[in-house]
């Protein structure tokens, strides 16, 4: 063979191993930035006009996060039972124009991640909306290890590079971000209820969820927090757990004083508040405080609806997404 030829076969066998090689190279082209998503995860309201609070939430959230979308869940599987019903009534419809669809046909956190994961999002931070670190926020923290621990053959077939979770208003248990810190930073907020509630020389008192199966310690802690910054009667009870309506009595009898401006310590003024706390039934906070001698102004509104508290929420988003892992 001359050596012309031999120099043409080799040619000739470089450019086919080059030409079987173009598939291979193509399928290991670099992925370009992953896509970042927020989920709000929320007990949630049935109350049309509570909603506001948890919208205000949002829309502080999308402005401070412009070109990352941000989802709504409710951890409620009742409170979401209950918009879905609404969604084909259409007398409801028309008497509530305003309810954001999104609202009507809310899912779950798990859920709304799997659709967030399922349109390309890879980089998922969900913020709890909750007041403090019980039983919902319990439940959204293990469903999001549980999504962390999936593991696949292949290291490109993870469906998720990073999921992050916000802590509540009142924090979580951990040294990252001591929770004692985040309750100093809350009765900071809240210095206007006090200041409001001076005006009227009024003990300032707030109604909040609690939890019959979980430690509501956050609520006591507060308490005595505000009490110390602001030298002042606040007291901060529980519908289920502690403190309870009875601590509230004895810590009212303590101060000496005969009025009461009564607020919920909830994301959302809704059922709760206006019924456990601003009914006319027999069993509402309204109503006990009146037959124990109180004179009673109640103010029905969310705790959501405070751009200041709002913006704990925008702050321990920004925290969660910082973070290279999920907190434990």
């Amino acid at each position: 063979m001359t050596l012309q030829l031999r120099a043409l076969n080799h040619a000739l066998l470089c450019a086919l191993i080059l030409l079987l090689a173009i598939p291979a190279l193509a399928g290991q082209h670099k992925e370009g930035p992953t896509q970042q998503a927020i989920v709000l995860a929320a007990f949630g309201t049935s109350y049309p006009q509570a909603l506001d609070s948890i919208l205000n939430i949002k829309t502080r959230i999308e402005k401070a996060n412009p070109n990352t979308p941000v989802k709504l869940a409710f951890t409620s599987d009742i409170i979401r039972k209950k918009w879905h019903k609404r969604q084909n009534d259409t007398a409801w419809l028309k008497a509530n124009p305003t309810v954001p669809q999104e609202v009507l046909f809310v899912k779950n956190p798990l859920a709304t991640i799997a659709d967030l994961q399922n349109a390309g999002y890879k980089d998922i931070t969900v913020q709890s909306l909750h007041v403090f670190a019980g039983e919902e926020f319990d439940d959204l923290k293990n469903t999001m290890i549980g999504l962390r621990s999936i593991r696949t053959i292949k290291a490109k077939s993870i469906p998720f590079k990073k999921l992050g979770l916000g802590r509540p208003a009142l924090g979580m248990p951990g040294d990252v971000y001591p929770y004692t810190e985040d309750i100093k930073t809350a009765a900071k907020i809240l210095k206007a209820d006090v200041e409001h509630a001076k005006k009227t020389g009024a003990a300032l008192v707030y109604m909040g969820h609690g939890n019959s199966y979980y430690s509501t310690s956050a609520y006591a802690e507060i308490q005595r927090e505000m009490q110390r910054m602001y030298d002042y009667p606040v007291f901060i009870s529980c519908v289920e757990g502690f403190p309870d309506f009875d601590d509230l009595l004895i810590g009212l009898k303590t101060s000496g004083t005969k009025k009461v401006l009564l607020k919920p310590f909830m994301v959302v003024a809704g059922d709760h508040a206006s019924n456990d706390m601003a009914g006319d039934e027999d069993d509402s906070w309204k109503v006990m405080l009146t037959k124990a001698g109180y004179s009673v102004t109640t103010e029905l509104r969310g705790l959501g609806s405070v751009d200041v508290w709002a913006d704990i929420y925008v702050r321990h988003l920004k925290d969660a997404m910082a973070q290279t892992h999920m907190l434990p």
